[in-house]
């Protein structure tokens, strides 16, 4: 599929009205195009099933499908219909049945996978290759992001680390409950790499639309240049009713703060019999809104770019050259897990003196990585029960709860979902590792803590 025309991407990108108008339209297109009504199921009549291949499927057959037994489907359904409509990000409780064994902080760090993309963006001269390579690295983590289970929502002090890839070190934290917010820092010689993470949904029925309300920046060090993201939201369909899929129609905005360059990518709905799913293309754009580089491909495969004229069009005599291109990933793996994604989420290769508020150490995930989905069930519950008990204390002593790397900042920065108040690395955890690795301390197999974010160590949860 061609790219939009140049010179109105660039336009609609200008401002945040344009911008946000343009990844509305594309809601709607995608909405109007694949949807079909459940007619035939008594009590679902006008519940819109999707098709992820295509509009041939009967409607009633598809919402047949999925992970859910009738009975479970059924109840959760009678249980979710009073939220159609609302935000439910932190509302809901969720069965085990349909989460990962891993948490939305370890999902933050999936996007590390491909670093060596910012380490190019950063050794590059040219402005514009600069921003091919990082909108490449941004658009690497959407394979991972397709998986249809929900990761478990983070206890309030919780964190990930990782220093093992890279010649990164990452720390992420879950700085707030409600609303639910997380932060995360990773640096390596070449960049730096900072996000304030708050989602907003929208809860349709069997659809809910996901709008990141967040502020992701990079920096790379070499000459200072400053990167700031805005991705497109994220639909999830077939939520409870047929197979769940996960699509991200609209626009992702990469722009230089220092230059003003900037790179606008389009990533195309699913259409009729599944045309246009995984499609990316779009353009830099330099200072001036002038396109200078084409870039074009699918977010589950490769992504090429091509040095263009004024018009958008590729310049004679030049081909698509590659500037990423997914690494192997293993077949039928049960929750469609990428080997850098079983690497994170492995005690293995979890750094010494793990920090004991490490979502590695959750309870709850690491049984349902065994299999054990009812011990899973019963250890959230209790995560979850602790964690409100540990909010009424916090409240009866008049504390407040703060983050242990992460200060919140004056900074409240608009998204094209509402305003985000910013959370800044405070680099006190450079330091804590820094001091682990000088110590040369022997680690014994089984001497990894409890899982322990609490504030209150000798609270009684009951």
């Amino acid at each position: 599929m061609a790219p939009k025309d140049p010179k109105q991407v660039a336009a609609a990108s200008g401002s945040g009205g344009g911008f946000f108008a343009s990844i509305a339209s594309s809601l709607t297109n995608f909405g109007s195009a694949m949807s079909k009504s459940v007619n035939g199921l008594v009590g679902y009549e006008g519940l819109e099933v999707i098709n992820p291949e295509g509009g041939t499927e009967d409607a009633e057959e598809e919402a047949k499908k999925g992970r859910w037994k009738e009975e479970d489907r059924d109840s959760y359904w009678k249980m979710m219909q009073k939220y159609i409509g609302s935000d439910i990000t932190s509302m809901v409780t969720l069965p085990v049945i349909i989460f990962e064994p891993m948490t939305m902080l370890q999902r933050m760090a999936e996007i590390m996978e491909y670093t060596y993309l910012l380490d190019m963006a950063d050794e590059t001269e040219d402005p514009y290759m600069r921003l091919v390579y990082a909108s490449s690295f941004f658009i690497s983590v959407y394979y991972a992001y397709q998986r249809t289970w929900k990761p478990f929502n983070p206890i309030l002090g919780e964190t990930y680390e990782m220093v093992n890839h890279g010649g990164i070190t990452f720390i992420s934290e879950q700085v707030s409950h409600h609303p639910p917010m997380s932060a995360g820092h990773a640096e390596n010689e070449h960049f730096t790499y900072d996000i304030t993470s708050k989602l907003k949904t929208k809860f349709l029925g069997n659809t809910v639309d996901v709008y990141p309300v967040g502020r992701t920046r990079v920096t790379l060090k070499r000459d200072g240049v400053v990167l700031d993201l805005v991705p497109p939201p994220t639909k999830v369909s077939n939520l409870i009713f047929g197979r769940t899929w996960i699509d991200s129609p609209g626009e992702m905005v990469l722009t230089n703060m220092t230059t003003g360059d900037k790179v606008v990518l389009y990533f195309q709905p699913c259409g009729w019999f599944g045309a246009g799913r995984y499609e990316v293309d779009g353009y830099v754009y330099n200072a001036a809104d002038e396109p200078k580089i084409l870039i074009t491909g699918k977010w589950n495969e490769a992504m090429s770019y091509q040095v263009c004229d004024l018009e958008g069009e590729p310049l004679p005599g030049t081909e698509p050259k590659e500037s990423w291109r997914i690494a192997d990933v293993p077949k039928k793996d049960k929750f469609q897990y990428t080997y850098f994604a079983h690497k994170i989420n492995s005690l293995d290769t979890a750094p010494k003196k793990l920090l004991a508020s490490d979502s590695r150490l959750r309870p709850d995930r690491m049984a349902l990585e065994k299999g054990d989905l009812s011990t899973s069930g019963y250890e959230k519950s209790s995560l979850e029960e602790r964690q409100r008990a540990e909010k009424r204390n916090r409240e009866a002593k008049g504390h407040k709860f703060a983050p242990r790397w992460f200060d919140l900042t004056e900074e409240v920065t608009p998204t094209p979902w509402g305003d985000l108040e910013v959370y800044q690395y405070n680099g006190k955890y450079t330091a804590h590792r820094a001091a682990i690795d000088s110590s040369h301390c022997i680690e014994e197999p089984d001497s990894r803590s409890e899982f322990n974010p609490w504030q209150y160590d000798n609270l009684d949860a009951e």
